[in-house]
């Protein structure tokens, strides 16, 4: 597959209708996801919590995994070693994880600590016995977990380089803020659209307006994409510090893209996530995590009305995979001053089981 997107965007054309409605191409796509690492929590979320499950990578990945914290942050397989339950299906504050079925129990580091009516077992307990645990790792505040992932450190560090100035790790945790619902869309259509801003003034009518359209850019970088809002006349943006790469420019909000479905929206309040759950060809799950940093800054700017956004992207979405399932529709062309992301995310897709480096040109200023 490695040669399906041209890397000169200016010949490329777009992905083929079918990874968009194909089992086969779902399939390929979800066999690559265990190489990356997938948003987990955020660490303001166990204020009052020692286990949270995390259904959305179940989804993802296909293994049951429950975040704990104890002395440090760990990701554990949340099936029971007995007969294979799922042991934690809602976030508790407990000290140990009890499986529901059979009374096992596990230390929050993963370890078992005991089981009735097992007195006569022999050569029990067992290394087995134990959760299986799975690489952790966190990036100020935020916490990632996979199966078997990649080193991803190039696209850590563009997260630190860019935004290392922002206190993250102090946001809280607005419920509030919290989404969970099924769109009628392939996973990867949702994916295109966020990657551009192409569309904003055609369907996003308030949000264009407080955004400088002509002067919105996208970067591309190991893995990932990079968007960046500018404000118009004086509407908010960040108070960015004197070592930040974007010094003395009105930023109104980043937007950055980790494949294959991991959205961090940052604005002057604080940062509202997307995460991409693929559920078939046609269908897909979104759900949102909202953390807050700036009170005083919430229902102003680029990040003002993020459901109506999501509502009007929906609608789109979900025409668009209409259009992509008819018979007569197979590919089209990238614009190669406003879709450099999508171009990005489609040779990643489409490439082999490896990391994909960009190609040479690696901003996109209009």
């Amino acid at each position: 597959m490695t040669d399906i997107i041209d890397p000169d965007i200016r010949k490329a054309h777009t992905l083929p209708s079918d990874f968009y409605t194909s089992e086969e191409r779902l399939r390929e796509a979800r066999s690559r996801f265990s190489d990356y690492w997938h948003f987990a929590a955020h660490r303001s979320q166990f204020d009052e919590s020692t286990a949270i499950p995390l259904p959305h990578i179940e989804g993802i990945l296909g293994e049951p995994m429950v975040l704990t914290s104890e002395d440090e942050f760990r990701c554990l397989s949340n099936v029971c070693t007995h007969r294979g339950m799922i042991i934690a299906e809602q976030q508790c504050s407990a000290n140990t994880l009890q499986c529901p079925y059979h009374g096992r129990t596990f230390g929050l580091d993963g370890c078992f600590r005991s089981m009735p009516e097992f007195e006569e077992v022999l050569d029990f307990p067992s290394q087995s016995d134990n959760l299986q645990r799975f690489p952790t790792m966190e990036w100020n505040g935020i916490i990632f977990c996979g199966t078997s992932p990649l080193d991803f450190s190039g696209c850590f560090e563009e997260l630190e380089r860019r935004l290392g100035w922002m206190p993250i790790s102090s946001f809280e945790h607005d419920q509030s803020r919290f989404r969970d619902y099924e769109i009628e869309a392939n996973w990867a259509l949702y994916v295109d659209n966020y990657l551009e801003g192409f569309h904003i003034p055609f369907v996003h009518k308030d949000l264009h307006d407080v955004l400088d359209y002509d002067n919105y850019r996208t970067e591309i970088f190991e893995g990932g994409v990079l968007q960046i809002g500018i404000s118009s006349d004086d509407e908010p943006s960040f108070k960015l510090p004197e070592a930040s790469p974007d010094f003395g420019e009105n930023v109104a909000a980043y937007y950055y893209w980790i494949f294959p479905g991991l959205m961090l929206n940052f604005y002057p309040w604080g940062l509202s996530v997307n995460i991409v759950v693929p559920v078939s060809p046609n269908r897909t799950r979104i759900v949102y995590h909202g953390f807050v940093g700036d009170n005083s800054m919430m229902g102003k700017g680029a990040g003002a009305d993020l459901d109506k956004v999501e509502e009007e992207d929906q609608e789109i979405v979900e025409a668009t995979q209409r259009g992509v399932s008819s018979s007569i529709y197979d590919r089209g062309r990238y614009s190669p001053e406003r879709e450099l992301g999508v171009h990005h995310f489609h040779r990643i897709l489409s490439s082999s089981r490896e990391i994909h480096n960009p190609p040479e040109c690696q901003e996109n200023d209009d």
